[in-house]
This record gives C-alpha cells, sequence and structure tokens, in this order.
C-alpha cells in the first residue's frame, strides 16, 4: 500500500507534464500567501522543507509571505528564520515604538506626557494614515537582506523571488521583482490601516492581499511546472463568530480571497493549509504555536514533498549561501533624495553619521530612529551599496517630509499633590524656522498650569530654547519651609496649609556631546508666591504672605539618561546634575543675598530576568552662601515625577514633610512584571535631611528618615495607574499613594 500511494503522489504531482520533460528539468515554484500573523506558520512548513532537502527554484509571496518569501531566497533557512522570529518583539513592530533612548530629550518628554496625538492642519483634527509607519519592520528588513544589497534584479538572488503588492489609486496588482528587496516586502506586507503605504516608482503601494493573495498563476507563468502553497488565509466565519464591526469587515474582505482560492487551490499540486482557525492576523504573540502548526502541516504531506526530491537537488541544499551577520557597517558617503525644509547637516546630525567611519549597526540603528523620533518625516527608507572605490557602503536614502507640521494632543491625570488635571496640548513644528518646534500644554482641573516650551533644535550644534511654566497647588506642608525656627516655636505650627503658586521662564543653550549627553546653559526668572489662610496677616484679614518675590538666576545642567522605560526601567543609567546661581531678588524678600544651590541624581537599572528588574537611585543637594531664603530649599516627601523646584519624592512621608538646606537620599525598587504590563514593586528609601549636613558630618551617618512602600501597577496608554501602600517606621504611621495617566 505504501509504495501505491506514492505512485499516485508523483502522478498527482506531475499529472500534465510533457511526456519528454525529463525528471531533472522539473522546476519547483513555492507560493505564499498573505495572512498577517497567521503567515509565521510559513517558517514551520519551510523548516520541513528544508529538512526533506527540496530544491525551490521559485518564490512568490503576499503581504507575510512576501516578506518571509524575501528572507528565504535571499538566502535564510527554516530553522534560520524560526530563531530571527522567534526573537522579534511585535509590539514594538506593529506600533512603531522606537527605543527611548533614540530621541532627543525633548522627544522623549514630550512622548511620556500623551495619551492621545492627532494631526492639526487648517483648523481641522485628522486621523493619521496608519497606526504605524512601518520603520521598525523596514530597518529590521534591511539589516536582515543587506548581504543581498548589491541585487537589483530579483531573478539573480539566491532565490529568484517576486511579490504583490496593491496600487491604491488604480486598485491593479503590481508585481515587484526589481529594486529594494526590504522596500518591496515591506509594500507587499503593509496592512490597510496598520502600515502606511510604500511609495514605489512614484506608485503608492499597500497589502497585495487586496487584489492577489495567493499568485499561483504568475508563479506558474515563471516556467514553474510543480507548485507548492502554504495558505495562511481565513475562511469564512459562521454566525456566532460575527459579534463585532471587526468581525463583519474582515469577513466581508474575505469574500473575494475565498472565492478566488475555490479556483487556485486545485492548480497547486502540493497544497500545505496549517490548522490555524484559532488565531488572527495580529496573534503575533502565539508566533511558537502558529510555527509549529505550519511545521505540522507540511510533515502532513512530506510524502508528496518527497517525491520532489533529485540528487542534485540535495546538493543544491548544503551548497546554499553562508549568511553572516554583521555588527558593524562602514559608511563612506550619504546622499539624501527628497530633503526640502531640512538640511543635510541637520539629518546627518540626527543619524549620528560621520562620512568614512565604522559605525555599529546597533548605532546606526540608534541614529534613524532618532531622526523618525523628530516626527518631521513621514519615511525614511534607506539602502546601502557597496562602495565602488573604497571598502565599505554608500547610503543613499529617500525622504518625505511630514506634511502635518501641528498636532493636539491630550493626556489625563491624577495624584495626590496636583489632584485631577486634563492636559490640551498644541505642538506645532516649523514655526519660525525649518528645525524648530513649539509647545503649549494648558492642564485643567483643581489646578490650572501650563507649560509653553519652543527649541531651535541643532542638535550637536548649539541649540536655543525658551521654556516658560505655571504651577501652582494647595497642600499641608512643612513649617520649617516657610518659617524661621524661633516663629515655629511662637506659633506652635508643625504644618501649615498654604497655596503655592510658581512661574518659571528661562531661556537657554544646549549642545549634545558624546551622543547621550546633554549640556544646557541658562538663565530664569522666577516668580515665586506662598500664601497661607492658617497664619493671619495683619494687612489682610483673608491670607499671609510668606513669599511674593521675583529671582533671576543663571543655571548649568548636565543630563544623561539611557533608561529603557521612564516609569518601570529594566536597564540604563541616569544622571541629572544642576546648579543655579542666585543673583537677585524683588524687595519683598529684603534680606537677600547671593546664593546657589547644586544637586544630582544618579540611577542605575538592570534586569536579572525577563520579569524581575532592580533600579537603584541616589541623590542629594546643598545649599551654598544666603541661608535666609527657606523657600527654595529642599522638601522630601510623596510620591511623583516632574515635581517643581526642590521638591523630592520620599516614600513613607507626605508631600513636603521633610526640609532643610541640603539633603542625601539613596533608594532601591525592585519591580516585578507578573504579566504584561502589570507590575508588582516593593520599594524603600532612606535620607538625611537638614541645614548644612555636609558640613557638620551628618551626611555620611545612619539615615534618620526611612520609608519602605509595596505597590501594584498597570502601564496603559494614558501611563501609569499606580497605588502604593508605604510606610514610615520612625512615624510609625502608614500612608497610601495614587496616581493615575503620566506627570506633567
Amino acid at each position: 500500500m505504501k509504495y501505491v500511494l506514492a505512485f499516485i503522489s508523483v502522478f498527482i504531482c506531475f499529472e500534465g507534464f510533457s511526456q519528454d520533460v525529463k525528471n531533472d528539468d522539473v522546476k519547483v515554484g513555492l507560493v505564499l500567501s498573505g495572512g498577517g500573523a497567521k503567515g509565521l506558520a510559513h517558517i514551520g512548513a519551510l523548516k520541513v522543507i528544508d529538512s526533506l532537502g527540496v530544491k525551490i527554484d521559485y518564490v512568490a509571496g503576499t503581504s507575510m509571505g512576501a516578506i518571509i518569501g524575501a528572507l528565504y531566497a535571499s538566502g535564510y533557512s527554516g530553522n534560520q528564520l524560526d530563531s530571527i522570529f522567534k526573537e522579534i518583539n511585535f509590539d514594538n513592530i506593529i506600533n512603531d515604538n522606537l527605543p527611548r533612548g533614540s530621541k532627543a530629550f525633548y522627544e522623549r518628554d514630550n512622548d511620556e506626557k500623551y495619551a492621545i496625538k492627532l494631526p492639526f492642519n487648517g483648523f481641522k483634527i485628522s486621523l493619521p494614515s496608519a497606526l504605524s509607519r512601518g520603520h521598525n519592520t523596514y530597518s529590521l528588513l534591511s539589516r536582515l537582506t543587506l548581504h543581498v544589497s548589491e541585487i537589483k534584479n530579483f531573478n539573480e538572488l539566491p532565490i529568484p523571488f517576486f511579490c504583490v503588492a496593491t496600487n491604491i489609486e488604480t486598485g491593479q496588482a503590481v508585481i515587484l521583482d526589481k529594486g529594494n528587496l526590504a522596500q518591496s516586502a515591506m509594500a507587499s506586507g503593509a496592512l490597510p490601516s496598520i502600515f502606511q503605504p510604500v511609495v514605489i516608482n512614484d506608485q503608492i503601494l499597500t497589502d497585495g492581499g487586496v487584489v492577489n493573495n495567493y499568485p499561483i498563476d504568475e508563479l506558474r507563468a515563471k516556467g514553474m511546472d510543480v507548485i507548492i502553497g502554504v495558505d495562511v488565509q481565513d475562511g469564512l466565519a459562521g454566525r456566532e463568530e460575527l459579534i463585532s464591526a471587526p468581525d463583519v469587515l474582515l469577513q466581508i474582505n474575505n469574500f473575494r480571497t475565498i472565492k478566488d482560492m475555490k479556483v487556485k487551490i486545485p492548480k497547486t499540486d502540493i497544497y500545505i493549509k496549517p490548522d490555524i482557525e484559532n488565531f488572527n492576523v495580529v496573534s503575533f504573540n502565539e508566533g511558537f504555536e502558529i510555527i509549529e502548526k505550519g511545521r505540522l502541516a507540511a510533515i502532513n504531506k512530506a510524502e508528496a514533498l518527497q517525491t520532489l526530491i533529485k540528487e542534485n537537488q540535495k546538493k543544491s541544499i548544503t551548497s546554499k549561501i553562508k549568511i553572516e551577520a554583521q555588527d558593524s557597517i562602514i559608511i563612506n558617503k550619504a546622499s539624501f533624495a527628497g530633503k526640502d525644509r531640512y538640511t543635510r547637516a541637520y539629518i546627518m546630525g540626527k543619524l549620528k553619521l560621520k562620512p568614512n567611519k565604522k559605525v555599529s549597526y546597533e548605532d546606526f540603528n540608534k541614529g534613524v530612529n532618532s531622526l523618525v523620533a523628530t516626527n518631521n518625516f513621514e519615511t525614511f527608507q534607506y539602502e546601502f551599496r557597496k562602495s565602488k572605490e573604497k571598502e565599505g557602503y554608500d547610503l543613499f536614502a529617500t525622504i518625505i517630509e511630514t506634511k502635518n507640521t501641528a498636532f493636539i494632543k491630550a493626556g489625563v491625570h491624577y495624584d495626590d499633590l496636583y489632584k485631577s488635571a486634563l492636559l490640551i496640548n498644541l505642538t506645532k513644528n516649523n514655526l519660525l524656522f525649518d528645525s524648530d518646534v513649539a509647545s503649549l500644554d494648558l492642564i485643567l482641573g483643581d489646578n490650572v498650569r501650563y507649560n509653553f516650551e519652543y527649541l531651535i533644535d541643532k542638535g550637536f550644534y548649539w541649540s536655543i530654547g525658551l521654556k516658560s511654566r505655571y504651577q501652582q497647588f494647595h497642600k499641608n506642608i512643612s513649617a520649617q519651609l516657610l518659617l524661621e525656627d524661633d516663629q515655629i516655636v511662637g506659633t506652635g505650627l508643625n504644618k501649615i496649609d498654604a497655596e503655592l503658586q510658581d512661574q518659571t521662564n528661562q531661556i537657554y543653550v544646549q549642545t549634545l556631546f558624546r551622543k547621550d549627553f546633554a549640556l544646557s546653559l541658562g538663565a530664569e526668572h522666577k516668580r515665586l508666591e506662598v500664601k497661607s489662610q492658617t497664619i493671619m496677616s495683619n494687612d489682610r484679614d483673608d491670607e499671609f504672605l510668606f513669599e511674593n518675590t521675583d529671582y533671576l538666576s543663571v543655571f548649568g545642567n548636565l543630563k544623561l539618561d539611557t533608561y529603557d522605560n521612564k516609569y518601570f526601567p529594566k536597564k540604563g543609567y541616569y544622571f541629572n546634575g544642576d546648579v543655579h546661581l542666585y543673583l537677585h531678588a524683588s524687595r519683598f524678600n529684603e534680606n537677600f543675598e547671593r546664593f546657589s544651590i547644586a544637586r544630582a541624581d544618579i540611577g542605575y537599572a538592570f534586569s536579572v530576568s525577563d520579569k524581575l528588574a532592580f533600579n537603584f537611585q541616589s541623590n542629594g543637594g546643598f545649599k551654598l552662601g544666603d541661608k535666609s531664603t527657606q523657600a527654595l530649599d529642599f522638601a522630601l516627601g510623596g510620591y511623583g515625577n516632574n515635581l517643581i523646584n526642590n521638591f523630592v519624592p520620599f516614600l513613607g512621608y507626605d508631600f513636603l514633610s521633610i526640609t532643610g538646606n541640603s539633603y542625601v537620599k539613596a533608594s532601591a525598587i525592585a519591580d516585578y512584571e507578573i504579566f504584561k504590563n502589570h507590575h508588582i514593586t516593593l520599594e524603600g528609601n532612606w535620607a538625611n535631611v537638614d541645614d548644612d549636613i555636609f558640613e557638620t558630618g551628618e551626611w555620611f551617618s545612619f539615615s534618620d528618615y526611612n520609608g519602605y512602600a509595596l505597590g501594584y501597577s498597570i502601564d496603559t496608554f494614558v501611563g501609569p495607574i499606580q497605588g502604593k501602600f508605604s510606610y514610615s517606621p520612625e512615624q510609625k504611621k502608614s500612608i497610601w499613594f495614587f496616581n493615575i495617566g503620566f506627570w506633567f
């Protein structure tokens, strides 16, 4: 019976062939359909095809089938593709998440405040063309196909290849068999609404599955005698599965594809259909299972596949090209097509490139990410071509500058200091100059605030910036921040119910050096007003003014931030050093004398597993000169980020509870991600705070203040939602802290 089945398989596979065609002349084509995440099943099928020694003479693909097919045609084996795709973070690819470290400090701060970002032009709010620009996908494909970057005719690849895309303007199928392999595969896989279209030869192209998700006829026309087809497309769903609008839309979209397959399946000599009905087009987190389904489906066709094996095929499999991963590349020259408003110097500065230098591929990708993160470019598609006169490559890039230069952004927040807040932002790029950006935050809620920033970004050259910020809150704060010791004794007050208003205006210059450090120098005007109804004034019965002063100062700031995540870092370093020299104060502060305040924050985060990370921090500060101005002293307590002036978070104590003109603090955080985006944290912090502790030596003694906290956090699109139960052993009492959303 076994031999009978083998004979039938051979007969079916070669039925219709001319009798004079010799076995050695049979050409085998492979067609891979589209299907989003389901397309990972292609990898499992390729592993079996390789293991059996089947030689593929031509590959055709659509969408995900084009992406995997392009890599296979470039020389990767099924096992190599399995290893590659198991290491990919598909969330980052689909969402176009850029590594935090690739963004400039200004762009990083902006990205970590807003939950919603929409283009705003002509006083009309519009939606983006897609969720992702496909930048991360293109960067990955570009690197993986670097070894065949010189091949522009896909017939000359280790295995000839073509893929199918859709021309949006005409609705016609476009066969891509020449040009940039990574760009062609990207165009074929540009799933509508997920990835933005790709422009090739002045054609706007999107997912080929819209018109031809299984290009078997086009593959047969290449002279193929036998077609192996791997089909990962959806079938029609039953009524019990059509429970939402997306389900109905997907069903309607599948009508044409399923109708086409009724004709195309019989044309397929060896038809492989993985059992992946329980997965969908975005089930990338279940990639292991999908790949295995593809492998099992191919094994079921092993007998038919074995009929295609010939001795010369076995030899050709073992002689496949060897692909060596490159960790660095020499870039000799760079040219940019399509630039208009942005200069070559600006682009090179963002890329952090210097001609005729070797650069690690990791650093090059960081530079590309830095350029894309500016949001000044719709696309930055590039390719490397081997230099003709020297070792290395020349970089050729095509740029499409962003037409949308204005954006409406929004965020929400709640914490125990500022209370509830709604953030509305208007951002305008190219307001006065090509490389500038202006941003205005209006914060509505329990405490109305604003924040305005303007930056002329010159990258490694000196940039020029302006900032204006207004903050206010109402809180019981330590009396030591506002009163002299004899006044505290006289009034008997430990806490004062105070309202604080702070307006700070800065003009500064900033430059980057050593890629990750930002140095800022500038001048600052600060208007600080603190008033309370706890103590009555002789002049006014309703409130007492502790502060109503305008301060003028100059400052310097040095910052390094390589944390991979602001709120839940798993790796990286942090340093922020700041010195302010206060030169003048208005008449309210009659006893003012010049003084300076210096402070520094240091942090180091690392992971011991995929789930568990630690973050150790140390910070401190001191005042030199006049000691009479207390309102700008250090005040510890509470929990949060982006606190103003010299207010420092300290768990176990309420906001602004511990004060002094100098302090040291250490903290340790253990963060365990129990499941995706859900974190349990265990924290401890220890501090010495008082006047002149660096002169008395108290900074080096055992900590006077201690606090510990157990927290639960959820990382959401609006920012972290956090609850922390903290306890102070010296106070012998506990305090809860809650936070919703990004801090701003």
